[in-house]
This record gives C-alpha cells, sequence and structure tokens, in this order.
C-alpha cells in the first residue's frame, strides 16, 4: 500500500508540483490549502507523513504542528520561506521532524521524505523487536509483561523463560531435554517432570481451556510445540 503523504500549502503551484511528483514516486498525495482543512485532514485519513507550510493564513504552520502533535505522532516536515533560526529551532521543537526551505529542488524534497519515512520503520522495527505475539498473546521481553487478550499474566522467573523459549520457537518441536537445558540449564538435577508441570501452569494462565489447549501443544512421545 502506498504511503499517504498531506501536503498543507496554500501555494498552488506548489500543491500541483508536489502532488505530481509524489504521485510519481508512488506516494498517495492528499492536499490542503489552509490550516484547518490540513488539521481535519489529519486527524481523519490517518496520513504516513504531513508536508507543511510555515506560513498559512489563518493559523500558520507552527500551531498547526502544535495541535497536530497533540493527536498523533506522524512525521511533519515543515516547509518555510523563512532562513531564521529561530523559526527551525522552534518548529523542531514543536514536533517537527525536519525542516526544507523554499525554494527546494524536488529531488531534494522527495529524498527528505525518504529519510524520514524510512527513520520512522527503523524506529518501529526497533519498538518491535523486544514483543513476541502470537493470536491473543502478548509477550514484552523488555517490560517483563506477559498479556492474553489483554489482560496482564502474572508468570514465575521459570514459567516466562519457559514460555519465551516456545514462542521464539513456535512451531518447533522441543523435547523436555532440550527445554530443561535451555530454562534450567545444563547443571539442573532434576527430571523432565519438572517441564511438564510449568506447561500444566502455563496451561492454566494462558488457555481458555487448559484440557483442550490451543497455544502450547503436545507432541506425544517427544515434547512440546508452540502454534505457529
Amino acid at each position: 500500500m502506498s504511503k499517504r503523504i498531506l501536503v498543507i500549502d496554500d501555494e498552488p503551484l506548489i500543491l500541483e508540483s508536489v502532488s505530481y511528483n509524489l504521485k510519481q514516486e508512488g506516494y498517495e498525495p492528499i492536499v490542503a490549502s489552509e490550516g484547518v482543512e490540513g488539521l481535519k485532514l489529519a486527524e481523519t485519513v490517518n496520513p504516513d507523513l504531513i508536508l507543511l507550510d510555515l506560513m498559512l493564513p489563518g493559523i500558520d504552520g507552527l500551531e498547526i504542528c502544535r495541535r497536530i502533535r497533540r493527536f498523533s505522532e506522524v512525521p511533519i516536515i515543515m516547509l518555510t520561506a523563512k532562513e531564521g533560526e529561530i523559526d527551525r529551532v522552534l518548529g523542531l521543537e514543536l514536533g517537527a521532524d525536519d525542516y526544507i526551505t523554499k525554494p527546494f529542488s524536488m529531488r531534494e524534497l522527495l529524498a527528505r521524505i525518504k529519510t524520514v519515512l524510512k527513520r520512522l520503520v527503523v524506529a518501529e522495527n526497533k519498538e518491535m523487536s523486544h514483543l513476541l505475539v502470537n493470536g491473543e498473546l502478548v509477550m514484552d521481553l523488555a517490560g517483563y509483561e506477559v498479556r492474553m487478550r489483554e489482560q496482564m499474566v502474572n508468570l514465575s522467573s521459570k514459567e516466562f523463560e519457559l514460555l519465551r523459549i516456545l514462542m521464539t520457537h513456535s512451531g518447533q518441536v522441543l523435547s523436555r531435554e532440550q527445554l530443561l537445558n535451555l530454562v534450567w540449564g545444563n547443571d539442573f538435577y532434576g527430571d523432565s517432570r519438572t517441564v511438564d508441570v510449568h506447561i500444566r501452569w502455563l496451561r492454566e494462565k494462558l488457555e481458555v481451556d487448559p484440557s483442550d489447549p490451543q497455544y502450547i501443544l503436545t507432541v506425544r512421545g517427544v515434547g512440546y510445540k508452540f502454534r505457529k
């Protein structure tokens, strides 16, 4: 799906030129020629990025940026004919992600857009890297939390580690011996029934019907696997 880019600028030639070039690059441009309309579109169309002119009639770009930040973290690149450092700094302090001064080359603008969108993807991937998600089960490794159907699940440290191992190997059958080594370590002197007990406890906390588990599955004669 193409990225939606909202362009808020009162200059018809800029709206036309930017829209044309965005379409050529595979983006979906949405335009507004004044602040009130731009604010409404920012809230209703859920754009992936906003190009926001600083000098707009009525509500200026700084105020629009401030208001957008009340309800959205969408990336904002500010466009301005002003070169003053104070305007640039103020725009960034209010939440703009980048700043480009008119007149600008279309190549530079498109490069800025790609850079900001790429930065957003990297940030989102980094944010998601500590989450394990399977259906309604969400495991937050960084926050050391587990939620099932949006409800917090209290797990012991061993239950948490056992679940982590199972989820990171979703679809893979792990023997009781493998789980013992991975969760309890090679120096653990208990037997495989320890794994069975902890699996039962996990099922009681996670499954709707522990006797008919949908997440932690038994592979008879082998061990356990987490549904893929």
